[in-house]
């Protein structure tokens, strides 16, 4: 037994150690063959394995705080459709380069679901990064100021699943305007991306410097993506104090 222990070990193959001896005498116990008690070990080492790389995926998407679709309180807003919601939650829209808008007032919901979103999409294997609108263009410039601008746009362009929250939430600069041309532009109609905003689509165009490259942006990201608009009050103020007068 402790020499198969050292081997499992040595070959890194941690699922497997870890159940060996509940495996032993699972297999005691019910008479398992040798190829039942393998397969056995081998899916205990695939599922941990698949484990890791789900959990490894999560922290490089950066997500902050574990928001998911189990933990998302539909019953708070009637005007979600949670059965539209949960079509995205299967990420077919993903296979197929689409896009998702979530717009509507603060605190109605879009951070948790462009989350949730992204959360089933690890899930699923897919590479994912999200950013808020700040971020998205402050790790742009950091990048460039470091001369790891290029290396950077295209890990951008690559990951599967790009998020950016509060999208519209200040005007930009030409120089941004044009980088982010570029990434919507590689991805189109291959990869995904999510934005979530306060403003209303055609409200968009007022945060570009320039008419021209705002409308190229525009339309490569509304075109075959999910509008999912949402309506009604902050979710936070059903938390918030109440205060009743003196």
């Amino acid at each position: 037994m402790n020499q198969l222990k050292i081997q499992l070990k040595t070959l890194k193959l941690s699922g497997m150690l870890d159940q060996l001896e509940l495996r032993l005498l699972e297999a005691q116990q019910n008479q398992l063959s040798y190829s039942e008690f393998l397969s056995l070990l081998l899916t205990d080492e695939i599922e941990k394995r698949n484990a890791r790389k789900i959990a490894r995926l999560i922290q490089q998407a950066a997500m902050g705080n574990q928001k998911t679709i189990e933990n998302f309180d539909f019953s708070f807003n009637p005007s979600i459709n949670a059965a539209h919601i949960r079509e995205l939650a299967t990420c077919r829209f993903i296979e197929q380069g689409q896009g998702v808008f979530f717009l509507g007032p603060t605190g109605t919901g879009k951070t948790h679901l462009a989350k949730a979103l992204c959360h089933q999409a690890c899930r699923r294997y897919f590479s994912v990064g999200f950013f808020s609108f700040f971020q998205f263009f402050n790790q742009l410039y950091k990048a460039e100021q470091k001369n790891q601008f290029s290396k950077y746009v295209n890990h951008l362009i690559k990951i599967d699943l790009l998020a950016i929250d509060d999208f519209g939430f200040k005007n930009i600069s030409q120089q941004q305007a044009e980088h982010l041309y570029s990434i919507v532009d590689a991805r189109y109609g291959v990869k995904s991306i999510i934005l979530t905003s306060n403003r209303p689509f055609s409200d968009w165009l007022t945060i570009f410097p320039d008419p021209v490259i705002a409308n190229a942006v525009l339309d490569r990201l509304a075109h075959n993506a999910h509008h999912v608009v949402i309506k009604g009050e902050s979710y936070r103020k059903k938390f918030s104090p109440k205060f009743e007068n003196a």
